[in-house]
């Protein structure tokens, strides 16, 4: 059974920065692009930023370009995502995912691949002006 978990969401003022985390058991962790999605109420969830199966490629979307660093460590079978000089705009729930590696590093930039991922439980990020 996958099993996904986030961590290190929180409320934040505007600017400041948080590390989102997530762990996985019941897959193998390298068979799997992982990525982070985020959704806000009412709204479908969207990429924010993918990686390949080793972390070699990355993408992010436009909103993350430059703001945020995706990497994942396959030894501890866990995902970080750095976010940096947080916006109002950027509150959201925030989701692990994971899809096959077959899907590449910018999955993420697909709705119908996002819509297929497994996913976590996500972990609330709230930013404050």
């Amino acid at each position: 059974q996958v099993q996904i978990s986030e961590s290190g969401g929180g409320l934040v003022q505007a600017g400041e920065s948080l590390t989102l985390s997530c762990t996985t058991s019941g897959l193998t962790f390298e068979d799997f692009a992982m990525g982070w999605l985020r959704q806000i109420p009412g709204k479908a969830p969207e990429g924010v930023s993918c990686t390949n199966w080793n972390g070699g490629r990355a993408y992010y979307t436009d909103a993350a370009k430059g703001r945020f660093t995706i990497s994942r460590d396959n030894a501890k079978n866990t995902l970080h995502l750095r976010m940096t000089n947080l916006e109002p705009g950027d509150t959201a729930m925030y989701y692990c995912a994971a899809v096959r590696r077959s899907h590449g590093h910018a999955w993420c930039s697909n709705g119908a691949v996002i819509s297929s991922a497994y996913r976590g439980r996500g972990t609330q990020v709230t930013v404050s002006t």
